[in-house]
Parts: structure tokens; C-alpha cells; sequence
């Protein structure tokens, strides 16, 4: 199943490493890979293979036509108490490290009633995160594990959270354009490898920039204002709604207009006889 073996025998005279594994091919025979200013700034050329291809918003297209049941779902119907905040990682368990859960369990100490509503795992996964919850002197009970249901339910369950907790080296990517999309905000922490900034120009590109720490102590520090402090959360979610019909980040004709412009350039560059290089797409409004 390893689709570089069929790149390697070079079936197209372009090849173009897009929205499939985040990061660099490392691979010569692949020309070029969609970015943008954000995911890899043009100072790190030297660490991809290929020829960096700047968008001007966010290098992931997304969908405006997503289901989402209709009804929401109580709290209670999906374990969560009837008040207190809750924190929401929808993320695969594979990408909490013990430094993120650090941070989550003290942001469930330092809000009263909080909870830590958690993508469920198999019962290994459940039992080895109440463990280390309890390790860290937490309350195993305050996790709530969210089972698989369809997606467009699972989008509608994301009404009932209030913040959406991002982990790191690797971000949420779909995962957290479905939160954006669903007026769940996010608080994330860059670093400096693809996968580690996705959801930062996610953030960037629907007017949200505020979001984006770079270390997990301002990633904590955030967090936990906006726990605690309901007004600017408020702030937060009625920018997100606002934006979200306006700004960049769903505005898949605008985005349309930009990947077409890369392809075009692409070509023109091939047809000149020219090696492929890097550029940048200048903004198209739709």
C-alpha cells in the first residue's frame, strides 16, 4: 500500500505532495508540496524535499456541505454533569504525551467541576489515562470518554463542550476544522514541524490568532483565563460564529481559486523548462 512506490516510477510530470502525509515526502521524485505561511515558512525550504508552495490562508481545503444531526445531545446523555466546564480533546489517544496530560490535569484542579472530555480508546487506553490521572493526584472520574457514534452526531455533541484542549507535537489537523466549523474554540501550542502547526493556521486563518501559544505554560495560562473567565469566552465563541461565514478558513471558493492558481503556475513553470521552485500564490478573492 505505499503509493511512493508509484510515484518513484514517475506516471505524472508533476507530482505534488498534498494533504496526505503532513510533513516532507523526503522523496526527490516529488516536485512539490502545498503549504502555507503559517504550517512552513519559507525559512524552512532546507528541511523539505520538495519545492514549498505557499497559499495564502491555509494549506487545508475544507468542507462547507458537512451533516450535523440536528438534535443536540444533553449532557447527560453523554455522561458529562449538568454544570461545570467542560474541556474537550477529540483527538486519537495516541497524541497525548504525558507533558499535554500534565497540563490538562491541572487545568481539572484549578477549575472546580471541570472535566476532561476525552475521545474514548479501547478499555487499555481508558484504564492507563484514569491511572495517570490519579497519579498526578487528579480524579479519574472527572474523565469523560466519548464513544464512537456517526459523524454527523458526533459534530452535533460538540455544542455541549466549551473549550477544545489541542495537543502537541502532533495537532489536531480534520479534527479540528470539524471543532471551528462547530463554534468549538480552540487553544493550541506550536511547534515548529508541520504537524505541530496545523491547528495554529487553522486558527490563523478564521481571524482566531489569539488562540495560537507557543508554549505550553502560555497553552496553560490561556486555557485556564478562558475557563475562568466567562466574558472572554463569550468574546471568543461570538468572534469564532462571526468569522466563520467570512473569514478565509471556510471560504472554499476563495480556496478554490488559489489551488487552481497553484497548479496553473506549476504548469507554466514545466512548460518553460524550468526545475521546480518554490512560490507563492497571491490572494484571489472569490
Amino acid at each position: 500500500g505505499n503509493r511512493l512506490e508509484a510515484l518513484a516510477q514517475r506516471p505524472a510530470p508533476i507530482q505534488v505532495n498534498y494533504f496526505g502525509h503532513p510533513g516532507t515526502s523526503g522523496a526527490d521524485f516529488v516536485d512539490y508540496i502545498i503549504v502555507d505561511p503559517f504550517i512552513a515558512p519559507a525559512d524552512q525550504q532546507p528541511f523539505f524535499s520538495e519545492r514549498l508552495v505557499h497559499l495564502p490562508d491555509c494549506y487545508q481545503p475544507n468542507d462547507t456541505k458537512r451533516a450535523v444531526a440536528e438534535e443536540t445531545p444533553k449532557r447527560a446523555e453523554c455522561g458529562l454533569p449538568a454544570e461545570g466546564f467542560v474541556f474537550a480533546s477529540f483527538n486519537t489517544c495516541t497524541k497525548i504525551t504525558p507533558e499535554i496530560f500534565d497540563v490538562w490535569m491541572r487545568l481539572l484542579k484549578a477549575v472546580p467541576g471541570s472535566v476532561l472530555w476525552q475521545l474514548a480508546g479501547d478499555g487499555v487506553v481508558r484504564e492507563n489515562l484514569r491511572r495517570e490521572a490519579a497519579a498526578r493526584g487528579g480524579d479519574p472520574a472527572r474523565i469523560v470518554f466519548a464513544p464512537a457514534v456517526p459523524l454527523d452526531q458526533h459534530l452535533a455533541r460538540h455544542r455541549i463542550a466549551d473549550l477544545f484542549l489541542d495537543t502537541r507535537p502532533w495537532n489536531a489537523h480534520v479534527t479540528a476544522s470539524q471543532a471551528l466549523w462547530m463554534g468549538l474554540p480552540i487553544v493550541t501550542c506550536a511547534g515548529r514541524s508541520f504537524q505541530c502547526r496545523v491547528a495554529g493556521s487553522l486558527l490563523t486563518a478564521i481571524g482566531l490568532a489569539d488562540l495560537v501559544t507557543e508554549t505550553l505554560g502560555d497553552y496553560e495560562k490561556l486555557a485556564l483565563a478562558l475557563a475562568t473567565k466567562p466574558e472572554r469566552l463569550k468574546e471568543v465563541r461570538e468572534r469564532l460564529a462571526r468569522n466563520r461565514d467570512t473569514a478565509p478558513l471556510f471560504d472554499i471558493d476563495r480556496y478554490r481559486r488559489h489551488i487552481e492558481a497553484a497548479y496553473e503556475t506549476m504548469m507554466e513553470i514545466r512548460r518553460r523548462g524550468e526545475a521546480a521552485r518554490a512560490f507563492a500564490v497571491e490572494p484571489i478573492q472569490s
